[in-house]
């Protein structure tokens, strides 16, 4: 049996629509900023069908939060106000967003700079 909670006790969009907060329990929540779940979405179109097929997404630093939508019992679809809405962001994907936070977002900042491109 698992020590980490597998399915969040809450989902909240902040009232500015800038960042997602997901709490899976008292010890354990995660607030996620909008433009971070935008540039790392597990979306084809983000993520590619491989790791050389990834691409980087820059521009979107003011992006917000539109809707969340269940997806079964397992996941959400985040629609964004740049209308991108394939993702769908399991709660194992949170979680492992949520523990690897610092180093995902330095890498996109890395990756954003090496590339040329912007927030």
């Amino acid at each position: 049996m698992s020590l980490t909670p597998s399915v969040p006790i809450e989902l909240r969009v902040a009232k500015d629509k800038k960042s997602l907060r997901v709490v899976f329990s008292k010890e354990l929540a995660y607030k996620f900023p909008a433009e971070m779940l935008r540039v790392l979405s597990p979306s084809a179109e983000v993520q590619g069908h491989s790791p050389s097929q990834r691409q980087t997404i820059g521009g979107k630093k003011d992006v917000e939060i539109m809707t969340v939508e269940a997806v079964g019992n397992y996941a959400i679809r985040i629609t964004f106000d740049d209308m991108h809405n394939t993702g769908i962001f399991s709660w194992s994907y949170f979680l492992e967003l949520g523990k690897d936070k610092e180093t995902r977002w330095n890498d996109h900042l890395a990756d954003l700079e090496a590339k040329g491109l912007t927030r």
